[in-house]
């Protein structure tokens, strides 16, 4: 019974600190090269290894970029990278255990370097900073790292986090201080804006706005300070940017209003547990049931795939002018069409006798008293938005699915899109599932069998000899 309660214990302790890292002597990680296409890229860029670089993250698109210094002194997007995996919702982070991704200003120094991570190499966030401590957020070793598994972390591939990890160690040893990590819920447009207007969040949302703005104004990263509970940008900096930025936030503020005026409707996204990029799932749907449940392994323990049952993508929440919830949908596409196969697919019965996935495209009311039919599809989305009833009537058939086109087409006029532009389409909606369903999830790129390291020069020597960090 001891030995059981022990056993209990120690998994309790894992899964708490799913992100913090066991250690180990012998790493020669430090020293992963920048990819050779990178430094090309770099070249045609008028950039080098040495020169700052800024980091932009966004949890919606699960996207990350790098951002590098060009001889002119001004930032210039040098290459985004898909993201594997972020746990939690869209929202900063609290508390120890909430599984929540921090949003906000960080900065990377030296000291959180971590090559010798159980999750191949990573970079501590620095989370709580200043303004998370000013608002008592607790919580600690929130990491960018690789074997794409997150519990509150943005996880990368391997192969991604090598590089991301060479870029920051170059930038470090160019001289720049601390490389400064800009984390969004979504990228800052009139569009999304709109979209999540009435989230609680959007006070905070709007405050990380402002140095997303001074950011995208003077291709130069804020100076970030806090004062009186907020991100402080730039104070007392140079008018005419300040005025740019002011003339910006105007522009954007009158774009939002004309969405909202369109008819563009309030939602919130809930996520069963964060999400990953489209790209991945495309690889799931490509390699089917058979990257069920494999998992990657790296230093003293086996690392698995979090939560592979909550990527399937967010429930969205219609929301009425004042913030009450009209219906809840499971927004779709293509790559989630696929997902869903593929999960479904491998359900407890014989490959024979698969069923081929079923699509629904109507609205699912928030209390439903019974299942909704697919020829109540079109009477439903009139409910939920009164344009609705003007488009083009949904097929049902049962002998053959619509097309992700048709679908899409008869769901825009619910998200308060135009049916004219195909590329423009909104996501469509799906019955969302009364019970949770299994997923897989992609698999990480495969290690090569030796890896790559280049000579230390005396300041990579200097650099690595410091402690790792947890």
């Amino acid at each position: 019974m001891a030995v059981k309660h022990l056993a209990l214990t120690a998994l309790i302790a894992l899964t708490l600190a799913a992100c913090e890292e066991d250690r180990y002597r012998g790493s020669a990680r430090h020293n992963i090269p920048i990819p050779s296409a990178t430094y090309s890229l770099m070249s045609e860029k008028g950039m080098s290894k040495s020169q700052p670089i800024v980091i932009r993250s966004y949890k919606k698109e699960s996207e990350l970029e790098i951002w590098k210094k060009r001889a002119d002194g001004k930032y210039a997007l040098l290459k985004t990278f898909p993201m594997c995996r972020w746990s939690g919702q869209l929202g900063p982070k609290v508390r120890e255990g909430d599984r929540m991704a921090p949003e906000g200003f960080y900065a990377i120094t030296p000291a959180q370097m971590n090559p010798n991570s159980s999750f191949y190499v990573s970079f501590n966030m620095g989370y709580p900073n200043a303004y998370d401590r000013s608002h008592g957020r607790t919580g600690a070793h929130l990491m960018v790292h690789g074997a794409c598994s997150s519990a509150g972390c943005y996880s990368m591939t391997d192969d991604q986090i090598g590089e991301l990890y060479a870029l920051v160690r170059e930038a470090h040893n160019g001289g720049q201080r601390a490389v400064q990590m800009q984390a969004f819920p979504f990228r800052m447009t009139p569009e999304n804006l709109a979209k999540h207007r009435l989230d609680p969040n959007m006070g905070f949302w709007k405050n990380l706005k402002e140095g997303s703005d001074y950011f995208e104004i003077a291709k130069d990263e804020p100076a970030v300070g806090v004062s009186g509970g907020r991100y402080v940008f730039n104070k007392g900096g140079d008018s005419s940017v300040a005025q740019a930025i002011a003339q910006k936030r105007q522009q954007d503020d009158i774009q939002v209003a004309a969405l909202v005026s369109k008819g563009t409707p309030a939602i919130k996204l809930i996520y069963d547990d964060g999400d990953q990029h489209s790209s991945f799932k495309r690889q799931l749907a490509q390699s089917g049931a058979d990257a069920l449940n494999r998992s990657v392994a790296w230093g003293s323990r086996n690392v698995g795939i979090s939560r592979v049952d909550s990527l399937i993508g967010p429930r969205v929440v219609v929301l009425d002018d004042k913030g009450r919830t009209k219906a809840t949908v499971r927004a779709e596409s293509a790559e989630n069409d696929a997902v869903l196969a593929a999960v479904r697919g491998a359900a407890e019965q014989p490959a024979s006798e698969a069923k081929p996935a079923e699509v629904a495209v109507a609205a699912v009311p928030a209390k439903p008293a019974a299942a909704a039919k697919p020829a109540d599809a079109a009477t439903q989305l009139a409910k939920i938005s009164p344009g609705a009833a003007t488009a083009e009537p949904i097929q049902t058939a049962s002998a053959e699915q619509p097309s992700f086109y048709q679908r899409a087409l008869s769901f825009v006029p619910l998200l308060g899109g135009s049916s004219e532009k195909p590329a423009e389409a909104a996501p469509v909606a799906s019955v969302v599932p009364e019970t949770p369903q299994r997923m897989v999830a992609p698999l990480p790129p495969r290690r090569s069998t030796a890896l790559r390291t280049s000579q230390l020069d005396q300041a990579d020597a200097a650099y690595a000899s410091k402690p790792a960090t947890r």
